[in-house]
Protein backbone atom coordinates (compact mmCIF):
# COMPACT_ATOMS: atom_id res chain seq x y z
CA UNK A 1 0.00 0.00 0.00
CA UNK A 2 2.69 2.72 0.91
CA UNK A 3 5.36 1.24 -1.50
CA UNK A 4 8.37 2.26 1.10
CA UNK A 5 10.68 0.78 -1.51
CA UNK A 6 10.18 2.67 -4.15
CA UNK A 7 13.40 4.39 -4.68
CA UNK A 8 13.24 6.47 -0.91
CA UNK A 9 16.09 5.29 0.03
CA UNK A 10 17.84 7.16 -2.87
CA UNK A 11 16.77 10.64 -1.95
CA UNK A 12 17.62 9.86 1.71
CA UNK A 13 21.09 9.14 0.56
CA UNK A 14 21.31 12.40 -1.89
CA UNK A 15 20.60 14.78 1.07
CA UNK A 16 22.59 13.15 3.03
CA UNK A 17 25.31 13.50 1.24
CA UNK A 18 24.18 17.30 0.50
CA UNK A 19 24.34 17.86 3.86
CA UNK A 20 27.92 16.72 4.38
CA UNK A 21 28.56 18.96 1.33
CA UNK A 22 27.08 21.83 2.45
CA UNK A 23 28.84 22.02 6.27
CA UNK A 24 31.97 20.79 4.01
CA UNK A 25 31.75 24.61 2.10
CA UNK A 26 30.60 25.89 5.50
CA UNK A 27 33.50 25.38 7.29
CA UNK A 28 36.45 25.82 4.03
CA UNK A 29 34.93 29.19 4.20
CA UNK A 30 35.42 29.53 7.61
CA UNK A 31 38.80 28.52 7.47
CA UNK A 32 39.46 30.46 4.18
CA UNK A 33 38.48 33.68 6.01
CA UNK A 34 40.65 32.95 8.80
CA UNK A 35 43.34 32.39 7.11
CA UNK A 36 42.88 35.65 4.80
CA UNK A 37 42.77 37.47 7.69
CA UNK A 38 45.71 36.26 9.36
CA UNK A 39 48.04 36.30 6.43
CA UNK A 40 50.69 38.84 6.45
CA UNK A 41 51.36 38.62 2.15
CA UNK A 42 53.86 37.10 0.41
CA UNK A 43 57.58 36.12 1.75
CA UNK A 44 60.51 38.34 1.06
CA UNK A 45 63.62 37.37 2.56
CA UNK A 46 64.45 39.03 5.57
CA UNK A 47 61.60 41.12 6.72
CA UNK A 48 59.98 43.07 9.69
CA UNK A 49 56.08 43.21 10.11
CA UNK A 50 55.25 47.23 10.48
CA UNK A 51 51.59 47.49 10.34
CA UNK A 52 50.24 45.86 7.27
CA UNK A 53 53.24 46.04 5.18
CA UNK A 54 56.13 44.56 5.15
CA UNK A 55 59.60 46.37 5.78
CA UNK A 56 63.03 45.26 4.73
CA UNK A 57 65.81 45.85 7.05
CA UNK A 58 67.51 48.84 5.35
CA UNK A 59 64.55 50.24 4.86
CA UNK A 60 64.41 50.51 8.93
CA UNK A 61 67.39 51.59 8.85
CA UNK A 62 66.90 54.71 6.20
CA UNK A 63 63.67 55.27 8.28
CA UNK A 64 65.72 55.60 11.67
CA UNK A 65 68.34 57.62 9.71
CA UNK A 66 65.61 59.94 8.57
CA UNK A 67 63.59 60.17 12.15
CA UNK A 68 67.04 61.08 13.61
CA UNK A 69 67.39 57.46 16.28
CA UNK A 70 70.55 57.04 14.56
CA UNK A 71 73.72 59.09 13.24
CA UNK A 72 75.02 58.98 9.53
CA UNK A 73 78.30 56.67 10.59
CA UNK A 74 75.71 54.08 12.40
CA UNK A 75 73.61 54.18 8.88
CA UNK A 76 76.54 53.49 6.91
CA UNK A 77 77.67 50.48 9.13
CA UNK A 78 74.39 49.13 9.12
CA UNK A 79 74.16 49.70 5.44
CA UNK A 80 77.75 47.54 4.93
CA UNK A 81 76.73 44.95 7.44
CA UNK A 82 73.48 44.63 5.55
CA UNK A 83 75.12 44.35 2.55
CA UNK A 84 77.07 41.87 3.05
CA UNK A 85 74.52 39.60 5.02
CA UNK A 86 72.70 39.48 2.08
CA UNK A 87 75.55 38.78 -0.22
CA UNK A 88 76.47 35.78 2.59
CA UNK A 89 72.52 35.03 2.09
CA UNK A 90 73.12 34.48 -1.46
CA UNK A 91 76.03 32.76 -1.34
CA UNK A 92 74.47 30.15 0.85
CA UNK A 93 71.40 29.12 -1.43
CA UNK A 94 73.93 29.42 -4.15
CA UNK A 95 75.74 26.66 -2.62
CA UNK A 96 79.34 28.24 -2.36
CA UNK A 97 81.26 28.78 0.99
CA UNK A 98 81.55 32.95 2.22
CA UNK A 99 84.75 33.83 2.75
CA UNK A 100 85.77 34.16 6.38
CA UNK A 101 86.40 37.54 7.42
Amino acid sequence: MWYAADGMGWWLLWGGLMMVIFWGAIFALIVWAFQASTQQGGEQGASVNAGSKQLKPLDIARKRYAEGEITRVEFDQLREDLKDYSRSEVLQVSGKRTPEH
